[in-house]
């Protein structure tokens, strides 16, 4: 007899994957979990400390599922826990720890299931993906997705098992940050018309930022979303020395979120726009090194699948649940359906209002849920 979801949690929690460290540990108990029932699996990866896994249980043909999960979750650092985050501890019907609800639950419940999957004459394979740096932004399953690309691997549907409390989600923002580093000229602060303060090109640059926010906030519009229009914000800056020194660098990041459709290079191109050919010349006037610099920090598509589609009624009819929704947070599921060309749904045990917080949560009623679902879904005829 396997072992519950909730045992596998427990193990899985255990384990430090800050997107800072290492995933390999946890990689080493999978690995070892698919071998005790004859699974085989790989990792992809271009880095030494970190991977993806990719397992296949089943026959190697067309169809059947894939099931995407990633193995590293945020920072605890700075956090009030009521108990230790890396041991999972049931505290008031809940089942504390870190990575609970993002998303190790959905591993849990995925990994329940590999002995009676196992155990299966299936017609179709079921593909396990699990990932690294997802939530630095999906960087790592961009190799995985390359690779089973290359291999020509078709399936039916990709459940990214994200937080959504078992309720279908069928769209999701697209997200792009960027550091801007902005270099000016110093000056002691009684002589600053020989200067070219950093902080003022930013504090411009940013008020441009924030009226395409108000722009934006007149539309246009996805009712679907809870905020139903696309963002963009400013979330850090730095730059000065000391009060009477006119500053010579600034440095500020900011990020935005798009609804499906919006394109995303079109926006950076504005922002871009604006610091070049507006006030980079200006600047240049007083200071010829001085620049404007722009760095990427992550990106992802945004993801939308027509809720009449036969992958999202066939995960319907698995949940029971004919209701769905659209988020603004950030998964991998767009670019499972751009890159890989599988229809993709969003679903998974947890509530995002608790991840990345202290005494992250999920119930074992959310994971006895997914696990129904689970067993659902991979034995329907379309899949199996």
């Amino acid at each position: 007899m396997g072992r519950t979801a909730r045992e596998i949690l427990a193990d899985l929690v255990a384990f430090d994957t800050t997107s800072s460290k290492s995933n390999l540990a946890l990689l080493d108990y999978v690995e070892a979990l698919l071998g005790e029932h004859g699974i085989s699996s790989r990792r992809i990866s271009r880095l030494r400390d970190k991977a993806n896994l990719w397992a296949t249980i089943g026959p190697s043909t067309d169809g059947g599922l894939i099931l995407s999960g990633h193995t590293d979750c945020v920072p605890v650092e700075g956090q009030e826990w009521s108990t230790d985050p890396f041991v999972l501890t049931e505290k008031d019907g809940r089942l504390l720890g870190r990575g609970t609800s993002d998303m190790k639950g959905f591993l849990a419940c995925v990994l329940a299931l590999v002995p009676e999957w196992a155990r299966q004459d299936r017609a179709r394979p079921i593909h396990l993906a699990f990932s690294y740096d997802e939530e630095i932004g999906c960087w790592g399953v961009r190799d995985m997705i390359q690779e089973i690309a290359r291999e020509n691997v078709r399936s039916a549907l990709c459940i990214v098992g994200e937080p959504t409390e078992m309720h279908a989600v069928i769209g999701q923002k697209g997200g792009r940050a960027y550091r801007c580093r902005i270099k000016g000229l110093s000056a002691h602060s009684s002589l600053a018309p020989q200067g070219l303060n950093a902080i003022e090109i930013a504090a411009e640059l940013i008020v441009f930022i924030s009226g395409l926010a108000r722009e934006w906030a007149r539309g246009p519009f996805d009712g679907d979303f809870d905020v139903s229009h696309s963002t963009i914000s400013v979330g850090r800056i730095a730059g000065g020395t000391a009060i009477n020194v006119v500053p010579s660098e600034c440095c500020f990041d900011f990020e935005y979120r798009t609804l499906p459709g919006i394109d995303q290079q079109e926006v950076f191109g504005l922002v871009a726009g604006f610091a070049h050919d507006t006030l980079l010349p200006r600047m240049r006037e007083v200071f010829s090194g001085s620049d404007i610099v722009f760095e990427p920090i992550y990106e992802y598509p945004a993801h939308s699948i027509p809720r009449d589609h036969p992958a999202v009624r066939l995960v319907k009819q698995s949940l029971a649940d004919d209701t769905d929704s659209k988020v603004a947070f950030g998964t991998e599921a767009g670019l499972f359906q751009r890159d890989l060309g599988v229809a993709s749904v969003i679903c998974g045990p947890g509530q995002i209002s608790v991840a990345h917080k202290p005494d992250e949560f999920v119930t074992e009623t959310q994971l006895d849920q997914c696990v129904r679902f689970l067993r659902e879904i991979a034995g329907r005829s379309t899949l199996a």
